[in-house]
């Protein structure tokens, strides 16, 4: 009996969140956490849980403008050392928005192992700007001599974090930010205190920082005042920005 082939594993895009517009004139995508090592198919509810509500929160958010936010779907949960499966599905999924909607700027919105994915994915083309959520770096050292920024030149780029992340370390976020920062002067770093990895207390606040970060970077609207000084500042002042309770509340005022 001829053994059967074993079906060739594809990323893939989610649905669009939100509502979709009516011209797709730049995407958000969003890259979920997962594993350092494992060849396991990703759980689809449990692996998107964490970044569908922003997505679509950003989808409501930049309708108007023609905003499309995907989920992206990894071939597998792990990063799997130098294999960089995530890496790879990020820059797949950003040639995808190229094939499906033309030439629209992307923003790449990760969270957890899905910021580390963002932030190295972040040299293909269409990326105009990534938001990196709580990202998991590698410890010994790793994050301040040998994790790559070239490919975040001419890109926008925010980092957050919560001060007490007990999963990823936010020391290291920061050490990667200084170096980014000495090459790239559109990277700024926010820090929600005594938040943890979730950034469960601040979600609104992520979520308004998130938007406008997004709307500022895809579309050009104008950052509001604590992005602004955030880019604007010398480390380590625009690395170390206090997320302020309430963020998002007072810029509707």
């Amino acid at each position: 009996m001829a053994h059967q082939a074993t079906p060739v594993r594809r990323a893939r895009l989610g649905r669009a969140l939100g509502p979709e517009p009516t011209a797709v004139s730049g995407a958000v995508l969003l890259l979920p956490g997962g594993d350092r090592v494992s060849t396991r198919r990703p759980s689809p509810l449990m692996a998107t849980a964490s970044v569908r509500a922003l997505g679509r929160h950003l989808a409501r958010a930049g309708r108007r403008d023609g905003l499309v936010s995907h989920v992206v779907h990894y071939r597998y949960r792990g990063w799997n050392d130098d294999e960089a499966h995530l890496v790879h599905d990020a820059t797949w999924a950003a040639d995808e928005v190229v094939r499906r909607y033309g030439d629209v700027p992307v923003c790449l919105v990760g969270r957890d192992m899905g910021g580390r994915a963002a932030l190295h994915a972040a040299g293909h083309s269409a990326v105009t700007s990534v938001l990196a959520l709580a990202p998991w770096l590698p410890e010994n050292d790793r994050a301040a001599s040998s994790e790559p920024v070239k490919q975040l030149s001419g890109r926008q780029v925010m980092i957050v974090h919560g001060t007490n992340d007990g999963r990823t370390d936010p020391e290291l976020s920061f050490r990667l930010a200084a170096r980014a920062k000495k090459a790239n002067r559109d990277i700024c770093r926010f820090e929600a205190h005594s938040d943890g990895h979730g950034l469960h207390h601040y979600r609104s606040e992520v979520h308004a920082l998130a938007e406008d970060f997004v709307m500022g970077t895809l579309f050009g609207r104008a950052f509001s005042r604590p992005v602004t000084d955030a880019l604007a500042a010398p480390p380590p002042l625009g690395l170390r920005m206090p997320l302020a309770a309430g963020f998002g509340r007072s810029l509707r005022k």
